[in-house]
């Protein structure tokens, strides 16, 4: 997040985390700078970073430096649209939601899902969700079968899996007392 001065403000909450990498991407993508020229121009200095900050700086460095990788997944998944016309924000969207389906084993697909198609509604066009929507559903599916998601942690399909597996099919769940 920024103000009136294009400064990022430091995030407070993991969405914010999300905005702010999405508008530091934008802004290395249009700039062509490197990485550490947008760093030091956008990001704060800060001497006890919050986790927020800290999550934002992996997230923008870690979907930046695969950023080739992640276009690949897109690229295979865009049968019906050329890679070449979608828009650069929508681009940049679905490049965070793969790099936390890959890369941020805390943070369910579900939430990852959720925090792309808001971004989406915010920052891209009207449509662009149901776009995103649609993307991020095949991709995940392509990269759950290349066994290239692993999710542990509160809420994550792992844990929820292992729940539903351990009840014997038939059977209803049983209730202590």
């Amino acid at each position: 997040m920024f103000n009136k001065d294009f400064k990022c403000i430091p995030p407070e909450s993991r969405h914010d985390a999300r905005e702010t990498a999405l508008q530091v991407l934008y802004a290395l993508e249009l700039s062509q700078n490197s990485l550490s020229v947008v760093f030091k121009d956008l990001m704060p200095k800060c001497e006890n970073p919050p986790p927020a900050f800290i999550y934002a700086k992996k997230l923008i460095e870690t979907t930046f430096q695969e950023r080739n990788k992640f276009d690949a997944y897109i690229r295979s998944h865009s049968a019906n649209w050329r890679y070449d016309r979608i828009a650069i924000i929508d681009l940049i969207i679905l490049r965070i939601a793969i790099c936390e389906f890959i890369h941020f084993s805390d943070v369910p697909t579900k939430v990852t899902i959720d925090e792309a198609l808001e971004l989406a509604k915010r920052f891209s066009t009207q449509k662009s969700s149901m776009y995103i929507n649609g993307m991020l559903d095949v991709v995940l599916v392509d990269l759950n079968e290349k066994k290239l998601v692993a999710k542990s942690g509160r809420g994550t399909l792992d844990k929820q899996s292992k729940k539903k597996n351990d009840r014997k099919p038939g059977k209803p769940k049983s209730r202590s007392k």
